[in-house]
């Protein structure tokens, strides 16, 4: 694809991208933020996209890691960033009442799958998972080596998705 060709559909691309930004963060300002990387990464690599290929799709995979990128770096340097399902909703929408229950039994299922882990299982998830702390700051927390670290975790998320599963098909 030409950069000419890339200019073409670059405003309804940007505007999908945004979409995905204000889906997972539910606020403006950081849905920008997402927007505008991605954006600069499909715009820096424009000529080697295929113009044959679902361009759309590509740019809201490339808008969702984009996104994840984000949630990770302001995890990483402490910056509280919630993605909680009611806060999902468009900025301008408060969330329903089905969605609320929704939402809170969702809350209830997760909470159940975790309560099924060993001690040690969740302290490591509950560390991974809502503290967003990597494996090896992790491994010198606990004192556990690295490789174990990424096993029990490994293993811990197993289970919880085996027991949504289970959860989910009663």
């Amino acid at each position: 694809m030409t950069r000419s060709e890339f200019e073409h559909i670059a405003a309804p691309l940007r505007q999908k991208v945004l979409r995905v930004g204000l889906d997972f963060f539910g606020n403006r300002e950081d849905a920008e933020d997402s927007a505008q990387e991605a954006m600069t990464l499909l715009w820096r690599y424009c000529e080697h996209i295929d113009s044959n290929r679902n361009v759309d799709a590509l740019a809201v995979r490339v808008a969702k890691n984009c996104c994840i990128d984000i949630y990770r770096k302001r995890q990483r340097r402490g910056v509280t960033v919630s993605i909680d399902p009611l806060i999902q909703q468009p900025a301008d929408l408060t969330p329903s009442p089905h969605d609320q229950l929704v939402a809170e039994d969702e809350q209830r299922l997760l909470g159940n799958a975790i309560a099924t882990l060993k001690p040690r299982e969740r302290q490591l998830f509950e560390m991974r998972q809502k503290e967003g702390l990597s494996t090896a700051e992790i491994a010198v927390q606990t004192g556990i080596p690295k490789s174990s670290v990424a096993s029990i975790i490994s293993a811990a998320r197993k289970k919880v998705f085996s027991e949504l599963r289970k959860q989910w098909n009663q």
